[in-house]
């Protein structure tokens, strides 16, 4: 039998030494004079947003602000030690020209420094989560999907899905119902449409049919307020080799096979009947021939809104790589993670704008109006979209105000020595994380006067010069950017477009302003949702 007071001593040693080993790891930027943030202990600089006492948004403000003259910081990811790249010239630096030491994301469901990931996952699979040059290849794989000539194929999936929400909001106008709703639900549906669509070649009608089957799962199984994902996504950032051994996904297994019988019943049916439809499935299917294929188009660059991210020579180079059905299936599964949340977050704030600025929406209107006297009857093209440069500038100013990702992270991949040549020379190791805050960048009052303020004259031709690429990101950085930036501009444009074409956007009862975020560890959404009232224009 145990002396009990030699128990609470062996006790009292166990946790004095984990005490001890814990410290010892936030010593890490103090030992190498690096500044950085205090942290709390085991929950490290996110403990105020785990404890529900900020946002992240203000999170990661606080932690940028905290050292102002510093272009490179340090703070803490629970206990794992993380740098912050605040300086422009650095970012460009580490994110662009020396992209081949930071080529991964943080590793999840693999170890450090292995490329395949050795599972059925299929966000595993998906090219945000692939790393090394598997990674490289599935990026030169999908690039092509997502040039200018592709999107102009895919816009009128998109354009119908508008159409029909439009269409919508009218019959329930003429039933004489009050049009009051809230935006992250109402755009979540509309995303829903668009992804079944482009990416799964299905028909969904999420705001008729309410209760459908793919809205229901979907919004099911990325619902990250929910405990159980949330613990799952800190064990996936804490522990990614242990998570691969015990087969944990983000998504549970009868969640994937719902979703991969979808895409693969799919492309049975249209192999047996020589059907083709401009849409992802019909892409997978070539890449499966081999008969994707990067072409220069000479239009791109003309018709990309500013936000739009370019190509890099990663996604134009050429491989040998033959892609298995399941890593094929995850590409659909992204486009469902990325176009689900972060389309319907971008909708839902720029709505908010709109509602209180009435003068910027009474501008869009007049160009939108302008527009529609231009097609005399004509149905909108993808072209004439691009066109729209106030409509560019408000979804350009909504995405600075309001970045759907507040930060990007990167994971170094071989040893580094960043030096500036003016005094600044940090080491950063094999291992080490970094992530790139995108939040406190766009509200920096040194590259965006008057932050807080809505004002999508920053991004007019006269004034977007002045705008230093590096400290607007909102797609990302380098050639680890976005991929699918020109899609996600032309659904949030083609919504909008007919949104305020046919209705005013006005207060309601429900209607929180100012609107507050909730204090959450991931993604971003209005306290209390964020709710306004269409109103049928004359």
């Amino acid at each position: 039998m145990f002396d009990p007071f030699v128990l609470a001593a062996l006790i009292a040693g166990i946790f004095f030494l984990f005490y001890q080993f814990i410290n010892r790891k936030y010593q890490f930027f103090a030992e190498r004079g690096i500044p950085y943030v205090k942290p709390t202990f085991l929950l490290g600089n996110g403990a105020s947003v785990l404890l529900k006492r900020e946002n992240i948004m203000q999170n990661m403000q606080k932690m940028y602000n905290s050292h102002p003259n510093a272009k490179i910081i340090g703070l803490f990811d629970f206990v794992k030690p993380t740098m912050m790249i605040r300086d422009p010239d650095a970012i460009k630096q580490i994110g662009v020209k020396d992209f081949d030491h930071f080529i991964d994301h943080a590793p999840l469901f693999t170890q450090a420094d292995r490329d395949d990931v050795g599972t059925e996952s299929l966000f595993g699979n998906s090219l945000v989560a692939l790393r090394g040059q598997k990674w490289r290849d599935m990026r030169a794989t999908l690039s092509p999907a997502f040039t200018g000539s592709k999107m102009r194929y895919m816009f009128e999936l998109v354009l119908d899905c508008a159409q029909s929400t439009t269409e919508f909001f009218r019959e329930e106008a003429k039933a004489g119902r009050t049009m009051e709703y809230e935006m992250k639900d109402l755009f979540s549906r509309f995303s829903t449409d668009v992804i079944g669509s482009v990416a799964f070649g299905i028909k969904v009608d999420s705001l008729r049919e309410q209760d459908n089957d793919f809205f229901v799962k979907g919004k099911a199984m990325l619902n990250f307020q929910n405990l159980r994902t949330l613990v799952k996504i800190i064990l996936l950032r804490v522990a990614p080799s242990l998570m691969n051994r015990l087969k944990v996904d983000i998504s549970s297994s009868k969640m994937n096979a719902y979703f991969k019988g979808m895409i693969l019943d799919n492309m049975k049916q249209r192999k047996v009947h020589g059907i083709v439809r401009n849409d992802m499935i019909n892409i997978l299917m070539q890449v499966q021939e081999g008969a994707l294929k990067h072409q220069k188009d000479e239009q791109d660059a003309k018709d990309a809104g500013f936000a739009t991210v370019e190509e890099s020579s990663v996604g134009k180079s050429i491989h040998s790589h033959v892609w298995s059905e399941n890593e094929l299936v995850a590409q659909c599964f992204l486009f469902f993670l990325a176009g689900f949340d972060t389309m319907s977050t971008c909708l839902t704030f720029l709505s908010y704008e709109l509602l209180v600025n009435p003068d910027i929406q009474q501008k869009l209107y007049e160009e939108i109006m302008a527009v529609e006297d231009s097609l005399n009857g004509k149905p909108l093209s993808y072209e004439v979209l691009q066109k729209m440069q106030y409509l560019d500038m408000v979804v350009s100013e909504t995405l600075r105000l309001w970045p759907p990702a507040p930060f990007t992270d990167r994971y170094c991949v071989k040893d580094y020595v960043y030096d500036d040549g003016q005094g600044t020379r940090i080491s950063i190791n094999k291992g080490q994380l970094i992530w790139f805050p995108i939040t406190a960048l766009h509200h920096d009052p040194k590259y965006f006067p008057n932050p807080d303020k809505f004002d999508p004259e920053r991004f007019s031709e006269q004034n977007r010069g002045k705008i230093n690429p590096a400290t607007y990101i909102p797609f990302g950085v380098g050639p680890r950017n976005c991929i699918g930036s020109r899609f996600a501009l032309m659904e949030v444009k083609a919504v909008v477009y007919h949104l305020v074409k046919n209705f005013t956007l006005e207060r309601s009862q429900k209607s929180k302003i100012p609107l507050q975020l909730v204090k959450s560890f991931i993604g971003m959404a209005a306290e209390g949702g964020m709710w306004l009232e269409f109103k049928p224009r004359a």
